[in-house]
């Protein structure tokens, strides 16, 4: 999917969303927070602007300058963008006080996404979380599933492939079974086809 595409018509769609998961996690202004798979770095302005210590992790060049332009634009020192793989995490273990991804699994192959799993695993505090945003498996029927499952199709490639994938093998809660990550609580949004989870990895 374009950056265009993305900054302007799946983050609109999106801000409500990534307004309620900080409260949503109990995040507090001042703890360090990591967003993997960034993208545009919506995520991660809008936790910035709750006072959080805010970094964002991505592949992609062009995703991260409008991460930057936009942190620029907003004037936000709180927050900080890195080009990185968020399946070889660059920072050291025990870290962040959260982690989170945010509509970033769900386009990639099994084994990305365990790799991606482990390393925020790995990098979280001791007594931290993890946080979860993706579609809910399995999609409800109604008219919110349907332009999902058409956004995704018309991105096509690699990234429909992993969605099939998520969807047919149980999504976000098959994830936190096979990681032995434990959930604390969960919520779903726009008509049932987004769940939120907040998760404590199994090294506690």
């Amino acid at each position: 999917m374009s950056v265009f595409s993305y900054e302007n018509c799946i983050d609109p769609i999106l801000r409500n969303v990534r307004q309620i998961i900080p409260e949503f996690s109990g995040m507090k202004a001042g703890e360090k927070v990591l967003d993997v798979c960034c993208g545009t770095g919506a995520q991660v302005i809008e936790y910035s602007r709750q006072g959080i210590l805010a970094t964002g992790i991505d592949r992609e060049p062009s995703m991260l300058s409008v991460a930057l332009k936009n942190k620029d634009k907003l004037n936000l020192p709180n927050a900080s963008f890195y080009l990185a793989d968020a399946t070889s995490l660059p920072f050291d273990d025990n870290k962040f006080d959260y982690i989170s991804v945010c509509f970033g699994l769900h386009d990639k192959e099994q084994g990305i996404r365990n790799k991606v799993v482990s390393e925020m695993n790995r990098v979280v505090k001791q007594g931290g979380s993890l946080v979860f945003a993706d579609f809910q498996v399995p999609l409800p029927r109604n008219i919110w599933a349907m332009f999902a499952r058409a956004i995704e199709f018309i991105a096509g490639g690699s990234h429909y492939q992993g969605f099939k994938d998520f969807t047919c093998n149980g999504g976000l809660r098959t994830i936190l079974k096979n990681h032995l990550l434990f959930e604390q609580k969960a919520a779903e949004l726009k008509g049932g086809i987004l769940v939120i989870i907040k998760a404590k990895p199994h090294k506690q």
